[in-house]
């Protein structure tokens, strides 16, 4: 099969390569997946680039990257049904501790990382699903429902935030979100219902005004040490902040006692890590969601796989209406 690897830290161009190898056939409680399309997330650029702290070099000789996909079972291993066989599905955490990952024509891994994709939702959805659609999913409702709630979106957006509003609105809160004015109407139109600059000086006065002078009761946040101040500030009693993100300042300072006698709960995460149970419900709700026709996932552009490296050079620049995706068969 056609494959993109590298073998070292560096630019896309530099280090990314179309090559030709073999896919591992099935092993016991294992699939294998034709892949539709590739997902090109932030973490995987980091991770191609070498810039996560104390990484100097590539955790395995080669490295098929990305984690997320979605595609068509070809073949099973022992122990699973052989009626997976022709089932269409999206993959979560498929370089996640593992050499080859989704950028390639096709993937075996364990069959539960193998989600079947709901009747009429796309390859290209499904390959959104994974990192940004799990990780807007358990920010909004880790720590339960949010109906007649009011959720802050820090970088509404972004990626994970763009998600996260739509998210919200569907699971009945009041949704505030932040972003660059240049982003007002898309927001609006995700479902927000106040939309305010992030770079506001008094953002929290904005907040608290937008909310009819009352704290809110979840922060999706994306810049977890930047915007700690406005958090602790807007935050209600009892209340969560889920920080996916911290780029801007990765050792924040936190106001230990404002937030102790609000006693928040303060949810970092990281959606590699999210144990079975939560992970299964955030799933069941993006299913939900998409079923309800509530979740627009839109894809900015896709690309040949053999142009990974333009994939990866369109990620790191940052500017995008949609996702990135690779066609793993064109």
């Amino acid at each position: 099969m056609q494959a993109i690897n590298y073998e070292e830290f560096g630019a896309a161009a530099d280090v990314l390569r179309l090559t030709e190898i073999d896919n591992p056939a099935p092993q016991p409680g294992e699939v294998c997946v034709a892949l539709s399309h590739s997902g090109v997330n932030p973490s995987d650029v980091k991770a191609r680039a070498g810039t996560r702290p104390g990484v100097t070099k590539p955790p395995f000789p080669q490295v098929i990257p990305h984690s997320d996909g979605a595609g068509e079972i070809i073949a099973v291993g022992a122990g699973v049904d052989s009626a997976r066989v022709g089932q269409k599905v999206w993959v979560w955490n498929a370089q996640w501790q593992r050499a080859f990952g989704t950028a390639a024509q096709q993937i075996t891994l364990p069959a539960h990382q193998a989600v079947p994709l709901p009747k009429g939702v796309s390859f290209e959805t499904g390959a959104q699903l994974g990192i940004p659609g799990l990780t807007a999913c358990h920010a909004v409702f880790g720590g339960g429902g949010v109906a007649g709630e009011t959720v802050l979106i820090q970088g509404g957006a972004g990626t994970v935030g763009y998600l996260a509003v739509q998210l919200a609105k569907w699971g009945g809160a009041k949704v505030i979100a932040t972003c660059s004015p240049r982003d007002n109407d898309l927001v609006r139109d995700a479902g927000a219902d106040a939309v305010l600059n992030y770079a506001d000086p008094d953002l929290a006065a904005a907040v608290l005004e937008a909310n009819g002078g009352k704290p809110v009761d979840t922060i999706v946040e994306t810049e977890f040490g930047l915007n700690m101040t406005t958090d602790t500030e807007v935050i209600a009693p009892n209340g969560r902040i889920a920080a996916y993100g911290s780029a801007g300042e990765m050792s924040p300072t936190l106001p230990f006692y404002p937030l102790l006698f609000k006693a928040v709960t303060i949810d970092i995460i990281l959606i590699y890590l999210l144990p079975t149970g939560p992970r299964e419900q955030a799933i069941t709700r993006l299913h939900h969601a998409l079923a309800d026709g509530a979740l627009r996932c839109p894809v900015d552009t896709i690309l040949p796989l053999a142009e990974a490296a333009r994939a990866h050079e369109l990620v790191e620049a940052g500017r995008r209406s949609g996702a990135v995706l690779l066609d793993c068969q064109g």
